[in-house]
């Protein structure tokens, strides 16, 4: 799965390319939380969080060798139907469909890369995928960071899957925090020798991660007007 300097890169792109109004998003740092947010409870993202999810809920998934999350099923059981009087979501909602997205448009397109190619999945191809997502999370420039505010806080305490508890809301942003921290003390800033993938796989998914996320929150935003 993308980590989450690469979904960091993905809001950033975005953000270049619209305002946060253009695409419906009110609260920017509850959008960018929103991001890392299906993550959080699954166990290995954010250490000592208070309870632990099973991956099909938190990622609309079964956690097959390469999942491919369902962002369609969380719009219409997450979105679709918890819109306010305006027709709005919230913005932790946004993100979490965003974060879906892109989980489900990398792995789909590593899965099409494995079955062409013929490759046997199993541990030393997870490892191989594995590194060559770490290579790329490091060659992003990234800047951005949540941060703890009221408003995040009610969001992931409303968050309508289920109730994010204010401890791990602050644990996770301290995660997202040293992430960024890393890639950029960590930076690559040439082409790696990936493994399994390569530079232009990489590059495709990204503008298509961008396109697919943009494409939704314009319609998003123009069913607000």
């Amino acid at each position: 799965m993308p980590s989450w300097n690469i979904h960091t890169a993905q809001v950033e792109q975005l953000l270049e390319e619209y305002a946060p109004s253009e695409l419906g998003i009110c609260d920017l740092n509850c959008f960018l939380f929103g991001n890392f947010l299906p993550d959080v409870y699954v166990g290995y993202m954010v250490p000592r969080v208070s309870k632990i999810i099973d991956y099909r809920t938190t990622h609309f998934a079964d956690p097959y060798h390469m999942p491919e999350p369902d962002y369609q099923e969380f719009w219409q059981s997450y979105a679709e139907y918890n819109r306010d009087g305006e027709g709005r979501v919230s913005d932790v909602v946004l993100g979490v469909w965003a974060h879906l997205v892109a989980d489900h448009l990398y792995n789909h397109h590593v899965n099409e890369l494995i079955v062409k190619q013929g490759l046997e999945y199993g541990d030393p191809l997870r490892i191989r995928k594995q590194s060559d997502f770490e290579c790329f999370g490091r060659t992003l420039s990234i800047s951005m960071t949540p941060r703890v505010t009221p408003e995040l806080i009610e969001q992931c305490r409303a968050f309508p899957q289920y109730e994010v508890a204010e401890v791990d809301v602050r644990a996770a942003v301290e995660v997202a925090r040293e992430m960024v921290v890393t890639t950029q003390v960590h930076h690559i800033g040439s082409t790696p020798c990936y493994s399994l993938l390569d530079a232009d796989f990489f590059a495709r998914v990204f503008d298509e991660v961008n396109a697919t996320i943009s494409t939704g929150l314009l319609a998003y935003a123009e069913d607000l007007s």
